[in-house]
């Protein structure tokens, strides 16, 4: 029965791919964190997509829950926050379908999510880790060059900024950027008052990111 469920939610998630293909839902997670942080930073980027690579998404991102059928709408799914991430059995078993069945998921840490993430992660994908991408990675040339790898945007402990993956047979399905906050970049410029060259990298890589989802 669980793999006739998982068969249905797979058909369903590359038939709904044929008429929505190009839309990005926000991943509300329990827990207690903040999973609706940063509301300006969705749109703003979907704005800059449309602009500058062709996409062409819906102008205001959709809301989804993990264990929800309706996660397989989206190629593209979005996750942030500051504090606690916690994901049920089921859930995780959702997110799992989802990911392997050609979905991407991009974890944006707001700071503070990442000891709860790690552990919810293992989770999902219990045999693998988290690993770090190099600067050489297709994600970082895209429409746009970073020939250093993910910018730094936010200081929050002053580390180097990571890219961090989940691989399936080599594929990334599943990408947490760390010690960067893309997010807070992409927000409206009052919000952080980021100077625009900072503001410009950071909707750069999010576009990268979602140029390479799409693709990939």
């Amino acid at each position: 029965m669980r793999q006739l469920t998982q068969l249905t939610l797979i058909l369903t998630f590359f038939g709904s791919c044929l008429v929505e293909a190009q839309e990005i839902a926000v991943l509300k997670y329990g827990g207690g964190g903040d999973w609706y942080s940063n509301p300006t930073a969705l749109p703003n980027l979907i704005q800059f997509c449309n602009a500058n690579i062709g996409t062409k998404l819906n102008p205001q991102p959709e809301t989804v829950e993990p264990g929800s059928v309706s996660l397989f709408k989206y190629p593209f799914v979005h996750m942030t926050g500051h504090g606690n991430v916690y994901f049920t059995d089921e859930e995780a078993e959702n997110l799992r379908t989802y990911l392997l069945s050609g979905g991407f998921l991009h974890i944006d840490d707001n700071y503070g999510m990442a000891p709860y993430l790690k552990r919810e992660l293992q989770k999902v994908f219990p045999d693998k880790q988290l690993e770090e991408l190099g600067a050489d990675h297709p994600i970082f040339s895209q429409k746009f060059k970073f020939s250093e790898g993910l910018p730094k945007i936010h200081e929050h402990d002053g580390k180097r900024p990571q890219a961090l993956g989940i691989f399936v047979q080599g594929r990334l399905v599943l990408l947490f950027t760390f010690e960067c906050d893309l997010g807070d970049g992409w927000e409206d410029p009052t919000v952080h008052n980021d100077p625009e060259d900072v503001r410009q990298k950071a909707l750069q890589m999010g576009a990268n990111i979602v140029e390479y989802a799409f693709k990939s």
